[in-house]
């Protein structure tokens, strides 16, 4: 069994998107999430996954949203950081003994069910995968066995995330593959460079 992990927050104005919304405004970061929410749905879908299961950062909606549909299980994140809450995550789909296990967020709208795929597939003979983001994270982490000390002591949100995690692969002798870097969604200057590179 393979488990994709999906991270997500709801798209509640003033709790998304704060870097985007510093310029922006709530509501224009809100419509901006909602469409990377699309994009991370559409990537999930074409990805050739057994289970899908979505975690929220604040809670399960009141309301069916777009994750409540046949394929995907949800979940509420843990308490604790970003490298807790991924760490239970990993850690309940490996208990359910998944084989490979995959994770993504959802501020990456050039992330494509191939990027999935293409880490799944390297999961058959590595250790670890890594999605890389140009400013310095990830966009995808996977592992085909739990490393604690991938997610501990990591400075996250910062352009030290995806070297630091790297270093931890080369210090315990793990077996990796790097997936293409891709861009983010962090702040307007971001947005406005994904605009540009998208025009029709």
């Amino acid at each position: 069994m393979d488990v994709l992990l999906i991270f997500v927050k709801n798209p509640i104005p003033g709790r998304v998107k704060t870097r985007l919304a510093r310029t922006l405004g709530d509501e224009e970061a809100v419509r901006i999430y909602r469409f990377l929410l699309d994009k991370t749905l559409q990537a999930a879908l074409e990805a050739q996954v057994s289970r899908r299961w979505v975690f929220y950062a604040d809670g399960l909606p009141a309301e069916a949203d777009a994750w409540a549909v046949e394929g995907f299980e949800r979940y509420t994140q843990c308490a604790g950081d970003l490298g807790d809450r991924m760490a239970d995550a990993f850690q309940r789909a490996f208990a359910a003994l998944a084989k490979r296990v995959v994770i993504i967020g959802s501020d990456c709208p050039q992330l494509q069910g191939q990027h999935i795929d293409q880490a799944f597939a390297a999961l058959n003979d590595r250790d670890v995968a890594i999605g890389p983001t140009y400013d310095g994270g990830y966009y995808l982490l996977g592992m085909r066995r739990f490393v604690p000390d991938l997610l501990s002591n990591i400075p996250w949100s910062t352009p030290e995330v995806w070297q630091q995690t790297l270093r931890i692969v080369q210090r315990q002798k793990l077996s990796y593959a790097a997936l293409p870097a891709l861009l983010d969604i962090d702040t307007e200057a971001d947005w406005q460079t994904y605009l540009a590179q998208n025009k029709s």
